[in-house]
Order: C-alpha cells, then sequence, then structure tokens
C-alpha cells in the first residue's frame, strides 16, 4: 500500500492536509477536555453541599453523643441531635449525588462535542485517503506490466475528462483498440499521473 504520492505537488498537499487533519483532531480533543473541565465545575455546589453535610452531620452526632451522658434525660435528649445529624448526611448525599450526575454530564457533553468533528474525519477524509491508498497501490504494482499498463489506459479511457483525452489526439480511442504502444503508455501515464504517480519507464 502506497501512503504518499511520487509527483511533488500531490505528496505535498496529502502531507499538508495530513497534518491538519492531526491538527484538527487534537485540537478538538483539547475543546473537549475543556468543555468537561468547564461542565464539571457546576459540580463545585455539590461538593460544598457535601462537605457541609457531612460536617453538620459530624458535629450535631458528637454533640448527641455528648448529651446523651446526661444522666436520666440523656436518652431523651439525644433524639433531637440524632434527626438533625441524619438530616445533614442526606444532605451531604444529595451533593454527594448532584457531583456523580455532573461528572456524567460533563462526559456526555464532552463526548458530544467532539463526535461531530471526528465523524467527519471518520466518514469523509479517511475513507477518502484509504481509496486513494488503494488505488495508488495498485497502479504502482501494475504500472510496470503489459497487461497492467493496459488496464490502466482502460481506466483513463473510463474515468478520465474528455478535454484531457482529446488532448491525446482524436484516434486515442482507436489506437488503443488497435493496441498502440504509444496510445496504450499515454493513457497509462495519464492515469496515473492523476494518482500523483511516475512512470517507471521514465
Amino acid at each position: 500500500m502506497k501512503v504518499y504520492a511520487d509527483r511533488l505537488p500531490t505528496a505535498l498537499f496529502q502531507l499538508l492536509t495530513d497534518i491538519l487533519v492531526v491538527i484538527w483532531i487534537y485540537l478538538w480533543i483539547r475543546a473537549g477536555l475543556w468543555v468537561q473541565d468547564m461542565v464539571q465545575k457546576l459540580g463545585v455546589p455539590g461538593q460544598k453541599l457535601e462537605g457541609a453535610g457531612s460536617g453538620i452531620a459530624d458535629n450535631l452526632a458528637d454533640a448527641g453523643s455528648k448529651v446523651g451522658r446526661v444522666p436520666l434525660v440523656g436518652d431523651q435528649l439525644v433524639k433531637p441531635f440524632n434527626g438533625a445529624a441524619d438530616a445533614a448526611r442526606s444532605m451531604a448525599d444529595a451533593g454527594r449525588e448532584t457531583q456523580d450526575v455532573v461528572d456524567q454530564l460533563a462526559v456526555i457533553v464532552a463526548l458530544v462535542a467532539v463526535a461531530v468533528p471526528l465523524a467527519l474525519v471518520l466518514f469523509l477524509w479517511l475513507p477518502s485517503r484509504l481509496r486513494w491508498m488503494y488505488r495508488a497501490g495498485v497502479a504502482k504494482a501494475v504500472r510496470d506490466q503489459p497487461a497492467g499498463r493496459d488496464l490502466l489506459a482502460l481506466r483513463a479511457l473510463a474515468g478520465q475528462p474528455l478535454n484531457k483525452l482529446a488532448k491525446l489526439g482524436p484516434d486515442i480511442a482507436q489506437s488503443w483498440r488497435n493496441g498502440d504502444a504509444e496510445a496504450v503508455d499515454a493513457l497509462a501515464e495519464l492515469e496515473l499521473r492523476k494518482l500523483g504517480l511516475r512512470s517507471s519507464r521514465r
């Protein structure tokens, strides 16, 4: 499989395009991470809520344990403290759940932000690049074989614009049908040039 063309303009264009695609992917990944960080900042109130709830619950539980040591009425006095501590723990749990939701949302938003640009690369640029690599590899493999050059010539007749074919002569198709070696080489060279490949016979 051939990665880059032989001819400098085509090879340079491919190299620059590949570099730009890599930069494009890198920048969008960085953007996705930035979006994730921004969304995660929404979880700060949840962190404060969890910390405050946990702190209040610990203080109330500690106070309740001290009040519980009061003779005779300790058991009755400790109940409100335990109830308040449970409420504070519920508040801390709510803060923790808020953080979990924000974390999940941050990941989803970041993935959505990166998905579209990466989809453009995967479904538009990459298939086109791989298709060229495959076609160029096949063309390179057959260009030195008489039958292969005939196939390249046939491909040129079928796919090249009429104005380019006309430049090879008005009877180029007839010449190819007659097996004219010069016509076959000219058509094969036209197809190779389209792919950015050189003819090894030169």
